[in-house]
């Protein structure tokens, strides 16, 4: 792994002479003999895979508003396109100098780069060495945005417009950025202890999976829950947003090869054997537990399924993919069945889904990684090395208890300044009307 530590291990680059080259650089500067050269190829598919990321915000959108009551469903539609602009905005300021900037101490980002100073459209070959340092900038841009919007999923119904705007800031501010820097920054310190994530499993799924619940626990119930029927009301509509999401997480996924070659087109499959797997597991279950597998159903295991793959994407192959499908809706399916038992509020089952199967699908890489997909990555159990299991199980630990705490003291901090949820009335009501003024049907 040593001879690796220095580099970004995202890059698309499987061979040994890539690899030389990526890892030699340190600077804005380039390998020896000339200057660092822009590949058209792999631009181009980093900025049509930041164009497909983007796309999974407001896709979400759907995918949750589906689920709700009719009443709700501008509002929460709302809250993940709205952040496309407001994530976006904060990311170029300063998120994107704290997240990926020059590194202090391996905790977090300088303000070096702060309103995209020095981001140039030369390659940071920190990063990428063959795109420009901005095409980098907006793909990575669209993950900080769609993190904060899988959370709102687990307050759906029940939040205040205002405090989820002021509340998103301070948690991208306060948790994604410091994470990402800890897990994708050539200095984090989880990257030096070892930890592997290629496309966002503890960045953004086990992030996110674990705020929400401690929104849903800290937040407490909608007003009826367990009383009365709160059944989606356009199941059509979820169906779209997770088909949209599954296209937009090619992406998201073989996007993070960070080019156009061998390693994105594995990433590409992998991330479609699992999606495959676990949506057909999750309708077996479903036929088996219930008597009939559901629509809803087949898309919570379709998006379980993408959400398991993502962290070992460029780690693992097909087959290995395939089974952390069926192990993702397995225990996704469980997980929702203790939530109902547990009797805690998480509306849409963020933590179930995201939380879940970003913890199995990271802990997944020290089983199943190899570096016959990526030298740039190590090897996992069954290859011989036993050892990144604990690695990556520390590295979950570390997250998952950093952001409980952060997002929990967070909820109390913007609770004091406006309270977080909407009195009974205007909750009975509905968000569309009380938080924006607008039906989202009329008739």
């Amino acid at each position: 792994m040593s001879k690796f530590r220095g580099l970004y291990y995202r890059a698309g680059m499987l061979g040994a002479a890539s690899v030389a080259l990526v890892a030699g650089f340190r600077g804005p500067a380039a390998a020896a003999g000339g200057a660092a050269r822009i590949d058209p190829g792999d631009t181009a598919w980093v900025l049509a895979s930041a164009a497909l990321v983007m796309l999974m915000t407001p896709a979400l959108g759907l995918f949750y508003a589906g689920m709700v009551r009719r009443k709700n469903v501008l509002a929460t539609i709302m809250h993940s396109f709205f952040l496309v602009a407001l994530v976006g905005v904060q990311w170029m300021i300063f998120g994107y100098s704290l997240a990926f900037g020059p590194d202090r101490n391996g905790i977090i980002g300088s303000l070096d780069w702060i309103g995209l100073r020095n981001v140039s459209l030369l390659p940071n070959p920190d990063y990428a060495a063959t795109i420009p340092h901005q095409a980098f900038m907006v793909y990575q841009a669209m993950f900080a945005v769609i993190t904060p919007a899988l959370i709102s999923g687990a307050f759906a119904e029940r939040i205040k417009f205002r405090s989820y705007v002021i509340f998103t800031v301070l948690w991208a501010t306060l948790v994604y950025d410091p994470v990402a820097h800890w897990v994708w920054s050539p200095h984090g310190w989880l990257r030096n202890m070892g930890a592997l994530d290629f496309a966002g499993g503890i960045v953004v799924h086990l992030t996110s999976g674990i705020a929400a619940l401690t929104c849903a626990v800290i937040m407490g119930r909608r007003v009826g829950h367990g009383t009365e029927e709160m059944m989606p009301h356009n199941v059509t509509m979820t169906l779209l947003g997770a088909g949209l999401l599954w296209f937009g997480w090619f992406g998201f996924n073989a996007g993070s090869a960070l080019g156009s070659g061998a390693l994105a087109t594995s990433a590409f499959v992998v991330t479609n054997a699992s999606a495959c797997t676990a949506t057909l597991t999750w309708c077996i279950i479903e036929a088996w537990h219930r008597g009939k597998p559901t629509a809803l159903g087949a898309a919570s295991g379709a998006i379980a399924g993408l959400a398991a793959v993502t962290p070992g994407a460029g780690f693992v192959g097909p087959m290995a993919a395939m089974g952390i499908g069926v192990v993702a809706s397995c225990i996704s399916y469980c997980a929702i069945l203790a939530k109902n038992k547990f009797r805690y509020d998480d509306s849409l089952d963020v933590f179930a889904v995201h939380g879940i199967g970003g913890i199995w699908g990271a802990l997944a890489i020290g089983l199943f990684a190899s570096k016959l997909i990526n030298p740039a990555g190590n090897n996992g159990l069954l290859f011989g090395n036993p050892g990144l299991i604990g690695v990556q199980l520390k590295a979950v630990a570390i997250v998952a208890v950093y952001t409980f705490v952060v997002t929990a003291v967070l909820l109390r901090l913007v609770g004091i300044v406006s309270p977080m949820r909407v009195s009974e009335e205007d909750e009975d009501i509905g968000l569309d009307l009380t938080q924006h003024g607008e039906y989202g049907y009329h008739g």
